[in-house]
């Protein structure tokens, strides 16, 4: 693709190429690497993200015919600028003459290309995005306010993407300012510092925290366009014009803030110190409860069995996106292996949906009431409290129990929420299994004979395949 944008006369900055290598690099597959988790980077103003973000995005529509591309700013401003940018960058000599149309009337800002492929634009704050279908690329600009509940109207518009390579999410912003809705950004950011993204690219322009704002040596270290492509009077009339030292570390510098005075707060369920004093390998008796939660399109299957000495070990075994017909499938060679006590969900958790397709399967899938959600939230934080709980320290349920949040009910009491972030699912998925267990667990005869868990994946590695054949967690 570098190829033909070099054809049509798109040059880039090396950092740009780099940029553009990974953020389309494809897998053994042939799908994109970053399919998954998207294409993540904080980039400070004036480095030039709309001209590499845009032209990768040209090259694509020309590539690939019938290519259907979103681009959503939060603020509609913003999406007009982006839009015009994008008109200047097709109005190229040798682009034009792919480019079928332009359209700007009854609000609709869209370049159609001769090959069927298109780009559309709109602003989130106007409800842009919602309801469309078979969209191949995503592009979130300005994704520092990029609230839970624009991902969960927009995202699914990919799950039926025909790009052969799959489809593809950016998300574009720099550090969110404290009044962002900048919490999905955040995460992801810190899912990536922490080595816990699965399928995501992650890249930070920015520079050293203790840098000096004015340091006109080191404009260069967080501003890759710096000399050649913006230079030193752009520089200083942005500073002129950004006179706060926060604001223009965080907006030209792209300087995040310390951790702890990003979001909201962590270990809201146990204190980390209580949860690291439960890891154990210990051994293991009686019956499996296993539980199933999807957030997005993020599915966990998690297990719980007792302990000799009366405690119950929790464990993720299967965590990543699949279609509903692969997790039955999957669940039902856990059923035929394992011989779970029950195999249980939340009533109101989008896993219930695989209700019918398991009852097709012979397979019986019990989902709590309300009332037992509540209850099982806030008796898994009693158990953990009092030293009840046991785990390996799978590193992906560590950052589920940190970021995993207390939802308040209307009759006062609460449940443990994952506040759309996928990776806390792994959460949910152990509080259900715990339940079914000290649940069910009576129901099957000859529980002491029932298979143990053969342990293969624990704090060393990420939690990404699940083989029931072996009975192994």
């Amino acid at each position: 693709m570098y190829r033909r944008l070099q054809d049509v006369g798109v040059s880039f900055d090396r950092w740009q190429e780099g940029f553009g290598q990974i953020a389309l690099g494809c897998n053994a597959a042939g799908k994109y690497a970053a399919s998954v988790g998207g294409v993540v980077a904080s980039i400070p103003r004036q480095v030039g993200k709309t001209y590499t973000v845009g032209n990768l995005i040209i090259g694509m529509c020309l590539e690939f015919p019938g290519l259907r591309v979103i681009w959503t700013s939060h603020h509609n401003r913003t999406t007009t600028n982006t839009f015009r940018s994008m008109q200047s960058m097709v109005r190229k000599k040798k682009i034009w003459p792919y480019v079928a149309a332009i359209r700007t009337a009854n609000g609709e800002q869209e370049i159609v290309f001769t090959n069927g492929s298109i780009i559309m634009f709109g602003a989130r704050e106007q409800g842009f995005g919602r309801g469309m279908e078979a969209i191949d690329v995503e592009v979130f600009d300005e994704a520092q306010i990029l609230g839970v509940k624009a991902l969960e109207d927009m995202v699914p518009a990919t799950n039926a993407a025909k790009n052969p390579h799959g489809g593809l999410l950016f998300f574009i912003g720099t550090p969110p300012r404290p009044t962002d809705d900048g919490e999905s950004f955040t995460k992801k950011r810190k899912k990536a510092l922490a080595g816990l993204t699965d399928g995501q690219v992650y890249v930070e322009i920015s520079a050293d925290p203790d840098t000096d704002p004015d340091d006109q040596s080191k404009f260069g270290t967080f501003n890759p366009s710096y000399p050649h492509r913006t230079p030193l009077e752009s520089m200083l009339r942005m500073r002129e014009n950004i006179p706060d030292d926060e604001a223009w570390r965080r907006e030209a510098m792209g300087i995040w803030p310390d951790d702890d005075d990003q979001g909201p707060p962590t270990w809201q369920l146990v204190t980390e110190l209580q949860w690291h004093g439960l890891v154990d390998f210990p051994e293991l008796a009686g019956t499996i409860g296993v539980g199933i939660a999807r957030v997005g399109s993020r599915w966990v299957i998690a297990g719980a069995q007792r302990t000799v000495d009366d405690r119950i070990h929790v464990e993720v075994g299967y965590m990543r996106t699949a279609t509903n017909p692969e997790i039955v499938d999957l669940i039902g060679r856990i059923d035929d292996v394992l011989e779970p006590c029950a195999i249980a969900t939340d009533s109101r958790s989008p896993a219930a949906v695989l209700e019918p397709m398991m009852k097709t399967a012979g397979i019986e899938l019990i989902k709590s009431t309300t009332n037992q959600a509540a209850l099982m939230s806030q008796g898994f934080v009693d158990d953990a409290e009092d030293g009840l709980i046991s785990h390996t320290g799978q590193r992906e349920l560590g950052y589920a129990l940190e970021h995993a949040a207390k939802r308040s009910l209307p009759r006062g009491d609460w449940v443990v929420d994952a506040g759309g972030d996928p990776e806390v699912a792994p959460m949910l998925a152990v509080i259900i299994a715990r339940w079914a267990l000290i649940t069910f667990e009576s129901r099957v005869a000859g529980a002491s004979a029932a298979p143990t868990f053969e342990r293969t994946n624990h704090a060393g590695g990420p939690v990404d395949s699940f083989d029931p054949l072996t009975a192994a967690f």
